[in-house]
């Protein structure tokens, strides 16, 4: 695929940039047939994901909220990390100051190889006791349900940030350093409409980096940033690192 010349342009800009933050988001996940889980195709078993990813819903019905994870788990797991995840971890390896931050909790990040990485928003693969505060890795498919935690026999939840839960400081703090210290940032694949992720574009550009949106259609983003390139990101980022 000869690259068009924006992305030309970009990439010649990224081989003189020393520090970049990446934001990504469902649409790099989509690119390996991962469902958003969301919208008219979201339904599971007449529920929303609204009503299920709450403290209230596993509150109220622990079995019904594992079941629609467990689903998810099982079809999470017969997806790969695309072309455009393996370009990133290109381009973390070439680049000293790299941080990437992902809004993804399905784990193709990491099982791509990126390490220094924030998932804000949590990991589908790992646990958390509700007890003793335990985190863990989890990939069994089917999960036992429901589980506990292999040191207190208390009940695990799945360790996502849910409605009505604030994302983790560490992640925060470590998200907003990024933005504010890069020479560049990548959003790739996300409209930018939820907080604290839409924020991140104009706390870049207010710090002055050079800002740039991979992105299939247009975003309310895209008007703000320095350039916006259509197309999908398992095509468009490779170019990026060709």
């Amino acid at each position: 695929m000869t690259a068009s010349p924006a992305i030309q342009e970009l990439k010649a800009r990224l081989a003189r940039t020393t520090a970049v933050t990446v934001l990504t988001g469902a649409g790099i996940s989509a690119d390996s047939g991962v469902p958003t889980f969301r919208g008219a195709d979201g339904l599971w078993k007449d529920h929303r994901p609204e009503e299920l990813a709450s403290p209230e819903a596993f509150n109220r019905d622990p079995t019904l909220v594992w079941e629609w994870y467990n689903w998810r788990r099982e079809l999470i797991a017969t997806k790969q990390p695309n072309p455009a995840h393996t370009a990133l971890v290109e381009l973390e390896q070439r680049i000293d100051n790299f941080w990437l931050i992902t809004q993804n909790v399905d784990g193709l990040h990491p099982l791509a190889g990126s390490q220094r990485l924030s998932e804000i928003h949590g990991n589908i693969w790992k646990v958390r006791c509700t007890q003793c505060g335990r985190l863990d890795d989890n990939r069994d498919v089917p999960i036992a349900i429901l589980p506990e935690c292999a040191t207190c026999e208390g009940l695990l939840r799945p360790h996502i940030v849910w409605f009505g839960e604030s994302l983790d400081p560490d992640d925060l703090q470590h998200s907003f350093a990024a933005l504010r210290n890069c020479e560049m940032l990548l959003i790739i694949g996300t409209s930018g409409v939820v907080y604290p992720a839409a924020s991140f574009g104009p706390v870049a550009k207010d710090n002055g980096a050079f800002v740039a949106e991979l992105n299939l259609d247009p975003t309310p983003q895209s008007n703000l940033v320095d350039v916006a390139i259509r197309g999908h990101a398992k095509d468009l980022v490779p170019q990026l690192v060709s």
